[in-house]
């Protein structure tokens, strides 16, 4: 069966129906038992594995050795190019194809390395490496989205062991990013992340770390502990048309995040996620990233009315989390 939309009448929201993710192998390992030997041997992720995936889309190499590998999502939830059309079966039973664009991105040969465990030049080659996708994407007449997520932790949602990301392109807006697009234009003073950047360095309280380009902060609407929002200094709608040094910058404050909620907190589960603007909609978007730690499970209130309970304040998470990124600050070239 295709994979497909169905639209949920209560929320608005559509759920993808991907039929052929249920075949997909789970060999994500629990932290607390010993890495099987054969496990980087039948890894399809891990140099020499090349042929366990689909051809490369893109490849970046050094010395005749990959760096970084994108390829097509073997179990994928978006595929095929049909329009966005939406078919209605009953009263209640609305559907449309679910068209897209469904990758992975290996982030380096390495089987153990996550992203704050890796070199500067490979974090940076990596979101040139999403840049450089997203771009390609926008090409398509049917897609309207992208986005970009690395899930790290079998508690994330990952189902493979080694590092990596993936890239979905959809036909449609997702919900998410159209209430945020939504909160956007219901902030009168301008856009609403530039007046968070310029409230949260004054006040400094939530600020875990800046440069000249991004600035890090646990948002003062955090809806989970130790979670952080990572926005560039300079004001732009899409990833794919960030400048190089705001990449870098980008590549740089998640590995310091990342380095540093390990150092507090150990080897926990996250998701790592990148909101840009969809590519036909021009207005008053900031691109950003997300990153969710997963120490909490959503209990019933939450599950019933979508309300979070964070039970660590963001000014005492920004407060634990900055002498652990000053730290490793000192340690970049």
């Amino acid at each position: 069966m295709k994979n497909e939309l169905r639209l949920d009448p209560l929320t608005g929201r559509w759920v993808v129906v991907a039929y052929e993710r249920s075949a997909r192998p789970f060999s994500f390992l629990d932290r607390d038992i010993n890495i099987q030997k054969d496990s980087i041997a039948e890894c399809p992720f891990c140099p020499g594995h090349e042929e366990d995936t689909p051809p490369a889309l893109e490849t970046y190499s050094e010395q005749g050795h990959w760096l970084l590998r994108v390829v097509p999502n073997k179990y994928p939830a978006f595929m095929g190019n049909e329009p966005m059309v939406a078919i209605t079966k009953g009263p209640v039973f609305t559907t449309a194809p679910a068209s897209g664009i469904h990758e992975v991105i290996v982030l380096s040969p390495d089987h153990k390395l996550g992203w704050s465990e890796l070199s500067d030049e490979q974090v940076k080659l990596i979101m040139r490496g999403i840049r450089d996708r997203i771009a390609a994407h926008s090409d398509s007449q049917v897609i309207r989205y992208s986005q970009a997520i690395v899930n790290s932790g079998r508690e994330a949602g990952a189902s493979l062991e080694h590092p990596h990301g993936q890239l979905l392109a959809t036909s449609f807006v997702p919900r998410e990013i159209t209430d945020e697009l939504a909160g956007f234009s219901r902030f009168l003073g301008g856009c609403v992340l530039c007046a968070t950047m310029e409230a949260e360095e004054a006040i400094e309280d939530r600020v875990v770390v800046e440069d000249d380009e991004t600035v890090t902060i646990s948002p003062f609407w955090a809806s989970q502990p130790y979670e952080m929002l990572i926005i560039p200094k300079k004001h732009g709608e899409h990833l794919h048309k960030a400048t190089e040094a705001e990449l870098d910058s980008i590549a740089t404050s998640i590995k310091l995040a990342l380095g540093g909620l390990r150092d507090l907190l150990g080897d926990i589960a996250y998701n790592l996620v990148f909101h840009s603007s969809p590519y036909r909609e021009h207005g008053r978007f900031h691109w950003h990233v997300h990153i969710l730690p997963k120490l909490t499970t959503r209990a019933g209130f939450e599950l019933g009315t979508g309300v979070m309970i964070n039970i660590v304040p963001p000014e005492k998470a920004a407060s634990d989390l900055r002498p652990k990124l000053s730290a490793s600050r000192q340690h970049l070239p």
